[in-house]
């Protein structure tokens, strides 16, 4: 009995995952695709989904650190950089968000969770690092 509904939950994740795909507006395509403009608009939309909405990370199928009191966001361009060009599992996100949407993203995550760092990154700093 189990094993028929794993299946069933199997095939109909497969069935919806494909009609999915299969329209214009599925998931990530490129371009600036994400309407929020606010660092915690995004970080909801985008980030919380492998972070955890109150950005403890999680383990599991993967391992996504926790971004809550991380002394590695202290250095703005290293967060710049992971957001814009991603690493391991930590996609690329500079082909889906503006330079001003990256900067609010990166402000909001440094500047709540437990992190304190104040100084400001802006859309230049963005371009710069993330060499588009």
């Amino acid at each position: 009995m189990k094993i028929a509904i794993k299946s069933l939950l199997a095939a109909s994740l497969v069935m919806v995952s494909t009609s999915l795909l299969a329209t214009d507006d599925a998931g990530f395509s490129l371009g600036n695709n994400f309407e929020e403009v606010t660092g915690e608009a995004l970080y909801h939309a985008i980030c919380q989904g492998c972070h955890m909405p109150n950005a403890q990370g999680a383990k599991g199928a993967g391992m996504y650190p926790a971004l809550a009191g991380n002394p590695k966001l202290g250095a703005a361009p290293y967060v710049i950089f992971m957001v814009s060009n991603g690493m391991g599992g930590m996609p690329a996100l500079k082909q889906y968000l503006s330079d001003e949407q990256i900067a609010e993203v990166v402000n909001y995550t440094r500047s709540h969770f437990g992190n304190h760092f104040t100084d400001v990154v802006n859309a230049d700093d963005v371009k710069t690092i993330a060499q588009r």
